[in-house]
Parts: C-alpha cells; structure tokens; sequence
C-alpha cells in the first residue's frame, strides 16, 4: 500500500497561446489505506485526473507520487496501481477464472500462486460459483465484481476506480458500493474512485475532492462537505435536494448569498411567507417546493405532517444556528 500525493498539478490540452487548461494548480495528500472519492459534473477533469495518476494522460505541470515516488515518467505497470474501468473490459471468450488470471500470466506469475490469489479474491468477492462461466453468462452486477476480483489479484499498492458503479440499474448500484466498502475493510488499499454521483460520494468516502471546472473546490470527510460546504458550488452540488441559496431573504447583509438546507427548514406560525409549487411523497418524508418571493427554495419534512397544499400560503423558518454564508461575489464560504 502507498499513499498519493498531487503536487501543484496542471494539465492543458494543446500548447502555446492555444492550451486549453483542464486541470488547475491542484494539491492533494491522500493517505496510505484511504479511500478517496472525486466527485464532480460532467466535464469538471475527474476523470482526467484519475487517468494522470493511472499514466494514462500526461501531465503538464507539478509532480504525482505513489509512495515515495514521483512516477511522472513512469508507464502505468510500473506504477503498481489496478484500474477497475466503467465498461468492465472483460474479455469474451475467457472464463471469469481466465479473465481474472490472465494479468498474472502475462507477468508470469507461478500458476500455483495464481490458483492462490484467484481463490481469495473470488472468495471475497462470492465469484466461487461462477469461476467457470464466460462473461455472457453474468449480470451486469456480476461482471463488475470480476473486474475488481481482476484488479484485487494484482495485489496493488492502488485501487484507480472510474465510474464503475455507472452502467448498473439503481438496486445493484447500491448493492455493489457496499460490496466495494467490504472489500476496502478486508484489503484496506489506497484507494481513489471517480463519480458524477454525490449519493456514491457521500456513502463511499473517507474523505472526498469536489471538483468544479478543473479546480479542486472542497477537500474533506463528507461530513465536513455537506455541513460546512466550501462554496455555493459544494452547497449545490452535494445534497439531495441541494442546498437552498437565497440572495434577497428577509434580512441579508447585502454582498452575501444564504443557504439553508431542505431539512433546516420547518413550519412556523410566522417568518418568511412563502406559496407552494409542487409537494413530492418520498416514502418516509415529503418535499414541498415552494417560492420566496422570485426565489425557488425546497423543505423537507416527515411524512407524518400536515404539508400545505399546492397554492397555499404558508409560514417557514430556519432552524437556529442552520444558516450558511457565502460572498455573493465569489460563491466563498464566510
């Protein structure tokens, strides 16, 4: 195992007046054992990132090590890392043993050693059964874990995961995050895991990189991250639903944004007047969007209350000591 540390690092696409820069000046440690989430929209260089630490994209500016090691210059299999990818990458006419396997012999690991690590990670992985089937014969959820089952049997000193929670229908896409928390209880790698979804996020990390347009907004547990967001960006980003972001409330310093959770919010028999939209029934608790004058702002409330209805008028406050400020000018934390 290693730790990973991002050392002013900058990628740009292209040279000279024409470099388009993707990635900007970012600084990172992540420590030996820690499972690390980058969590971003579409676009942000999450996945770039990823792939500069994997030696699969160049970098422009600063250094990466694994361990005690700047490995810049270094082509990914002597980087010690296994990736799992988003597409699974099996190969079709393998056995899961074969597929699992076939990095070892490309190494020319002994076959004996190979029996051996095959046999522990599809133990951990519940893979024993179907050793023998070829790719087709999986599920989608199946075919991801002999990915991981491919990447473990490596023995790495880093995990590099690129969305591979991504094409798995919503039941097997949480399935999966906890068969993968497990695996990191069990094998405790270093480990880094790209997603556009904040749910995988929060529910995976032991801390979490939000990235925003190439640059690093918010570093920190997810707990840190949603109570004390960084920025309007993590304030909307991270949440669901995001975090309300007023600017013309009743009593704001002018210059400042305030945001307040959907949970922050209760009903009053006074406070800020507001008219509901559209009330949504989520099981144990209902969402009541509504507006503030010009602006749009979202409750959430126990499904066991009497929730105003579409068109009433009603009463809301903030709970004391609930309320964030943000520079309106730089969307910074204050």
């Amino acid at each position: 195992m290693a730790s990973i540390t991002l050392q002013n690092i900058v990628k740009e696409y292209g040279t000279g007046a024409k470099a388009v820069p993707v990635i900007h000046n970012l600084n990172a440690q992540i420590n030996d054992g820690e499972f690390v989430v980058i969590v971003g929209p579409s676009g942000c260089g999450k996945s770039t990132l990823l792939r500069m630490v994997a030696g699969l994209e160049e970098i422009t500016g600063g250094h990466i090590s694994i361990g005690k090691r700047i490995v810049n210059d270094l082509e990914p299999a002597e980087r010690d890392i296994a990736m799992v990818f988003q597409n699974y990458a099996l190969y079709p006419h393998m056995s899961v043993f074969e597929n699992m396997a076939y990095g070892l012999k490309i190494a020319k690991v002994s076959m004996a050693d190979i029996q051996t690590r095959v046999d522990k990670a599809a133990g951990i992985l519940e893979l024993r059964s179907l050793l023998q089937r070829k790719p087709r014969e999986l599920s989608g959820g199946q075919r991801q874990r002999v990915a991981m089952g491919r990447a473990i049997v490596r023995q790495p000193q880093v995990f590099l995961f690129d969305e591979p929670l991504s094409n798995l229908d919503a039941k097997l896409r949480a399935q999966t995050r906890l068969e993968i928390q497990k695996l990191h209880r069990e094998l405790g790698i270093t480990s880094l895991f790209v997603t556009h979804d904040q749910v995988e996020a929060m529910t995976l990390a032991q801390r979490m990189i939000v990235m925003n347009g190439g640059v690093m907004e918010q570093f920190g547990t997810p707990e840190e991250v949603y109570n004390r967001p960084a920025s309007t960006f993590v304030a909307s980003f991270i949440g669901s639903p995001p975090m309300n972001l007023l600017k013309q409330a009743s009593g704001l310093p002018e210059g400042q944004i305030l945001g307040i959770r959907p949970e922050h919010l209760e009903l009053a028999s006074q406070g800020w007047e507001l008219k509901v939209d559209t009330v949504e029934l989520l099981g144990a608790e209902r969402l009541v969007h509504a507006h503030l004058g010009h602006e749009s702002l979202t409750l959430r409330l126990d499904a066991s209350m009497a929730a105003p209805k579409v068109g009433e008028l009603f009463h809301a406050m903030p709970k004391a000591g609930c309320i964030h400020h943000f520079n309106a000018e730089t969307g910074k934390r204050l």
